[in-house]
């Protein structure tokens, strides 16, 4: 059977070896189809480049991130307290049962209901018949004070991302609006969703408005500024640590756990979330011995206590 019949096979050389007409006929066949597929094939796609995010010039694009652990290190109420307790607005028990507060919230890595309104009454308490316009003028020297060196430089520079693409970048937490707006203003950003404490005549009554902006309240926070921006909630992206801002999270096409905590870590995963970690010694902290963990967080909290009772004087 002359395989030249069926192919042009002048390219290839004489056989240096003895072969049957059936596995010539194969070998030959079997080459010129691959000169053939590779001659013949279109060229290899590209695959596509990632989507850029954030979209520049998304008008109905806006960010949302959580302010404790996610945006700053600890509770922005423990930090606030220690520039109150400065300034003499309580006493020394107070001091200590914040610091108590702060190690606990360290420790666990994430935000008990309980354990939030603790701080909450705690504050309230503090803040009940001073004026709004003081507590604003104060929160400006706290927050050089005690909380500009405690922002995390990668999410901040996740809000920066946002900004340079033209879009609004918002605080949510259970902080203090006060308190959230001042940190809002001092990083750039465009505002902040925080809770309302009550007051009449610009003076605190030591009651909220509602409840804490925390868990469900703060997916209603973002619904509520979003249908009144006209924002288009599948473009906008969210930040936590927290799993308790899972309904925050849940609500936009773009949801981001930061430093997340075990259950959130876990749900993320499962959700196909993306994860940013910027602690350092993360295993440390959360898998290596708690009690060890536990006295040295006792004994930094201890050591600010003192450190403060002595400029007191």
């Amino acid at each position: 059977m002359p395989s030249g019949a069926l192919f042009d096979l002048g390219w290839i050389p004489r056989r240096r070896r003895p072969a049957t007409a059936r596995s010539v006929l194969a070998g030959e066949a079997a080459a010129e189809a691959a000169r053939k597929s590779s001659q013949e094939a279109p060229p290899a796609e590209e695959t596509p480049a990632e989507p850029e995010f954030p979209v520049v010039g998304d008008t109905a694009a806006a960010a949302f991130f959580d302010l404790d652990n996610t945006v700053m290190q600890g509770a922005a109420l423990f930090h606030f307290g220690r520039g109150l307790y400065k300034r003499h607005f309580f006493h020394k028990r107070d001091l200590a049962r914040f610091a108590w507060q702060q190690i606990y919230f360290r420790l666990a890595g994430s935000e008990n209901p309980e354990h939030m309104a603790d701080v909450r009454n705690s504050a309230l308490s503090i803040v009940q018949g001073h004026r709004v316009a003081e507590l604003m003028s104060i929160g400006e020297e706290i927050y050089d004070e005690y909380m500009a060196e405690r922002v995390w430089p990668g999410t901040r520079a996740l809000a920066q991302a946002h900004l340079d693409a033209g879009q609004k970048v918002w605080l949510v937490t259970a902080a203090p609006v006060e308190t959230a707006t001042i940190i809002a203003r001092r990083l750039g950003l465009t505002g902040a969703l925080g809770t309302v404490a009550e007051s009449v005549g610009g003076v605190y009554t030591g009651k909220l408005v509602g409840e804490p902006l925390h868990g469900p309240a703060k997916a209603e926070a973002v619904r509520a500024l979003a249908a009144g921006e006209g924002l288009d909630l599948s473009h906008c992206a969210a930040y936590s640590d927290s799993a308790n801002d899972i309904p925050m999270l849940s609500l936009v096409g773009h949801p981001y756990a930061i430093n997340p905590d075990s259950r959130l870590r876990k749900h993320a995963r499962e959700q196909g979330w993306r994860l940013r970690d910027y602690r350092t010694g993360r295993k440390a902290a959360k898998i290596g011995i708690p009690a060890a963990a536990g006295v040295g967080a006792l004994a930094g909290g201890a050591a600010a206590a003192v450190a403060l009772q002595r400029r007191r004087r």
